[in-house]
């Protein structure tokens, strides 16, 4: 995706804010695996911790992803893991590997961005027959316990017009996490046992949505606030509006110090606590999870 491959977004706060996922998420893929383990490859691997999240349980991982910066990152948190490989590439595009020499493909948090018409007989070739394709993402974090704050946070990112971040999302990147990866068909002729893994999140407390819950914090609002500023249409109104800076900065304030200023008039649990910023609130995250395997 465009936006992270520019010199100006800020690689390493991406790889701070951004969740991280439980071990359950990789317990349900390695579950449904079937067949020898050893070869992975990461797709859009980001600040690399899919990438670490496998690398026990097979003999290699190769983490690819087309941003240099994002590798930076991801080699920067490898822990001294040895058996995994950086390389930088599209997803669509792999010639270093050989055919049917994948055991798994796995790409979190990147698929939506992928160019299905070359991405699909890609994976046909490089996927041994029986292997997994696993691809899974999440949408915007729900306040489960206060369904006003939920309400001021989606306006404000689907909203359009200057003051709001709706006309800055990549399209139809963003459509495709919004609907739970329901867009992405694999093809009947290339997979078989194909299993989607939903959950959406509702505001009468925790675990209170539909479906499999995967992606959940407890999180400090200062550092949601910050979480937020890694979005991409943040970083395209940032573009748009340069001297609109946070507070925290030393600015007027930018579109994330406002939207907080909403949510805190509406909550009055927000609006009585001094230190609100310091309050931890809990949040969780719609998702979609698809497995297939190769015929």
């Amino acid at each position: 995706m465009a936006t992270f491959a520019k010199s100006t977004f800020c690689h390493a706060s991406y790889a701070t804010l951004r969740p991280v996922y439980p071990s359950r998420l990789y317990k349900t893929v390695l579950s449904y695996h079937q067949g020898p383990k050893n070869l992975c490859v990461d797709l859009g691997c980001g600040h690399g911790i899919v990438a670490n999240g496998f690398a026990s349980s097979f003999t290699r991982v190769i983490a690819t992803d087309p941003s240099s910066g994002m590798l930076d990152q991801a080699r920067s948190l490898n822990h001294g893991i040895s058996n995994i490989d950086y390389r930088q590439s599209p997803a669509e595009d792999l010639p270093f590997l050989d055919s049917g020499s994948i055991d798994m493909v796995v790409s979190g948090q990147a698929a939506h961005w992928f160019d299905y018409s070359k991405f699909f007989p890609e994976m046909n070739r490089i996927l041994r027959k029986g292997g997994t394709l696993a691809l899974w993402g999440y949408k915007d974090h729900v306040f489960v316990h206060y369904p006003k704050a939920a309400e001021i946070l989606n306006m404000y990112a689907y909203g359009k017009g200057g003051d709001l971040l709706g006309d800055y999302w990549q399209q139809p990147g963003r459509t495709i996490v919004q609907n739970k990866y329901r867009d992405i068909v694999t093809p009947d002729e290339e997979s078989e046992d194909v299993q989607r893994i939903e959950y959406e999140p509702e505001t009468r407390g925790c675990n209170s949505g539909s479906g499999t819950l995967f992606m959940e914090k407890r999180i400090k609002l200062g550092d949601c606030m910050n979480y937020i500023r890694t979005w991409s249409a943040y970083h395209g109104w940032q573009e748009k509006y340069p001297d609109l800076q946070k507070r925290e900065a030393g600015g007027k304030g930018d579109i994330v110090d406002q939207m907080f200023d909403d949510m805190v008039k509406n909550e009055p649990e927000w609006e009585n606590d001094k230190n609100w910023k310091d309050k931890e609130v809990d949040i969780e995250w719609g998702s979609g999870l698809i497995l297939a395997r190769r015929k």
